[in-house]
């Protein structure tokens, strides 16, 4: 059992890794594996809305975008993490994002998925609703922790003295352990999700 991570930040090892790792303790400690896939400082491409995804879960502009599309084909859960930027997470995580649902949602789907923010003081819960709704449009169950999933702090060492956002993070990495298990215990058992759901679109200009 694995749960992949993403990690919206330009600093490797900076407030938004320090509170996934704190989750990945947790995680392991459950018996569940975890990978942090850094996007780092560099530029990624906005969706172009060219359609071509449609022949296959890759998007047509490879990068980092159909390496996670791949690695999320064999990851039984999610966790999208992002510090705070003008009170909205990172234009690279938003970015890259908007490409892995687009061109792989299927790789996703009924999968439980995860948001945390981190912010030195405000944000951080429009930011962490922003990142939830990835979730919420792709029969994706979300993971919640005691509180919501943010942090506080300016530096990683801060972070680490936010006493509260600690626990958050070691209970979300229970609450995602425990739902990881429990949807496999129900496929045992043979309950699945009904997946033959056809989309309904309604257009409301005629």
């Amino acid at each position: 059992m694995k749960v992949l991570m993403v990690n919206g930040s330009s600093h490797k090892s900076g407030c938004t890794y320090t509170a996934l790792s704190e989750i990945a303790k947790s995680l392991e400690e459950n018996g569940v594996s975890s990978e942090i896939i850094q996007l780092g400082g560099g530029a990624y491409h906005d969706c172009i809305a060219c359609g071509k995804c449609a022949d296959g879960n890759k998007c047509a502009i490879d990068d980092i975008v159909n390496e996670i599309i791949e690695k999320a084909k064999d990851a039984d859960g999610f966790i999208w993490g992002s510090p705070v930027y003008y009170a909205h997470p990172t234009g690279r995580i938003l970015s890259v994002l908007d490409r892995v649902f687009r061109a792989g949602g299927a790789a996703l789907a009924y999968k439980p998925g995860a948001a945390i923010a981190s912010a030195r003081r405000g944000g951080t819960t429009a930011t962490f609703d922003v990142l939830n709704k990835y979730y919420t449009l792709n029969n994706m169950p979300v993971v919640s922790s005691n509180y919501w999933n943010i942090v506080h702090g300016n530096t990683a060492e801060e972070v680490k003295k936010d006493e509260e956002g600690m626990q958050i993070m070691q209970v979300l990495g229970k609450n995602m352990a425990w739902l990881i298990k429990t949807i496999e215990a129900g496929k045992k058992a043979g309950v699945e999700p009904d997946k033959n759901v056809v989309k309904v679109k309604t257009n409301f200009i005629r």
